[in-house]
């Protein structure tokens, strides 16, 4: 069994992630549920030579040295994976994320209309939030994607690793890697700045250094995209103004609520009338309403504001999940296990 028959296996079998721990048979998430591979268990050599297979010199290099190495891997004419080499009891696990080669449309990914207005904006901080999982990065590529074919525009992506590799239409688009191409995402951001970008894509708001980069970004005129890993809108203005010391936190929200233009929350099921995953998405547009709330931290009123602004394009993501079931797209107990308030869901999709 060699590497190539495990990642076409799971390309045929659909599957979303491949594990390969020595030890054990290759492992495919398929549609949210882990299975096995028919096959024998893989021995420690095996698994230790995909990685060298697989990996650039300086991942290896990093990998021997910290025992954990994330990097990209092509398999030519046929698909991209994001992929993290680790140690676990001694051997090597391999976790593998399949990347689509080709980007989505906007338009076929089942998300809210009003996400493809906001690749219309000229300016400010759009935030893409969710777990791990959840379509965060393909949300992304999409609308790239969709201005990419609109506007004659410079685009910058800085990725950990690049995921979708985007072709240069209308905009000039370059993509910088992390480990390859720059040694953080604050310095990509730094150096980005002064390469005269239309729209900045940042793979993830991970520290405080990145953060301010992005929103000063956002404040002298750029559209910059970005990702969290928080669940909800309220959640993600709550943690961006918890990275800063106490004494700056309110310049913090100052400046957030004057860059800050939508934050969508997604969060990903299994479908039960066909074959696939469909999102429940949450989106808070920031409204006049919405900038004073962060402004004066009354964040724990956000849930509300979207509630009564649906005719605005914003939806909760209970709302959201509701709509899901309701058109017969998933089934009732993963819309309550997912849902923010599931004892009130609960009770809505019994009426």
């Amino acid at each position: 069994m060699n590497l190539e028959s495990i990642l076409r296996a799971g390309a045929e079998r659909d599957a979303s992630d491949i594990h390969i721990v020595a030890g054990h048979v290759p492992m495919f998430r398929i549609h949210t549920v882990v299975t096995p591979m028919d096959g024998p268990a893989l021995s420690a050599e095996t698994v230790q030579g995909f990685v060298e297979e697989m990996a650039s010199p300086e991942a290896r290099a990093t990998f021997e040295k910290q025992k954990d190495a994330d990097f990209s891997y092509e398999l030519k004419g046929f698909a991209r994976y994001r992929v993290n080499a680790h140690r676990q009891r001694g051997v090597v696990g391999i976790a593998m994320r399949i990347i689509k080669t080709k980007v989505p449309n906007l338009s076929k990914l089942s998300l809210p209309e009003v996400i493809g207005r906001l690749t219309y904006l000229p300016r400010g901080l759009v935030l893409v939030t969710g777990d791990t999982g959840s379509g965060k990065s393909t949300t992304l590529a999409a609308m790239i994607q969709a201005m990419n074919e609109r506007y004659k525009a410079h685009i910058i992506t800085l990725e950990d690793p690049v995921e979708y590799v985007l072709e240069s239409k209308n905009c000039l688009i370059e993509q910088r890697e992390l480990g390859q191409d720059m040694p953080s995402f604050s310095s990509g951001l730094k150096h980005a700045l002064r390469q005269d970008p239309d729209i900045v894509l940042v793979g993830e708001m991970r520290d405080l250094e990145t953060t301010a980069l992005a929103m000063t970004a956002a404040e002298t005129g750029h559209l910059v995209l970005s990702t969290l890993h928080t669940c909800s809108a309220g959640q993600t203005v709550e943690r961006i103004i918890d990275m800063y010391p106490a004494q700056q936190q309110n310049q913090i929200r100052a400046m957030l609520a004057n860059t800050l233009q939508a934050v969508i929350s997604q969060s990903l099921f299994q479908r039960v009338d066909q074959k696939g995953m469909v999102p429940g998405v949450e989106v808070l547009l920031c409204t006049p309403a919405v900038r004073n709330i962060i402004r004066e931290g009354r964040t724990f009123e956000i849930p509300n504001v979207i509630e009564t602004n649906r005719s605005m394009g914003m939806q909760s993501l209970d709302t959201s999940i509701a709509q899901l079931y309701f058109n017969g797209m998933i089934s009732r107990d993963d819309a309550i296990a997912q849902a923010a308030h599931p004892d009130k869901l609960e009770r809505q999709l019994a009426a």
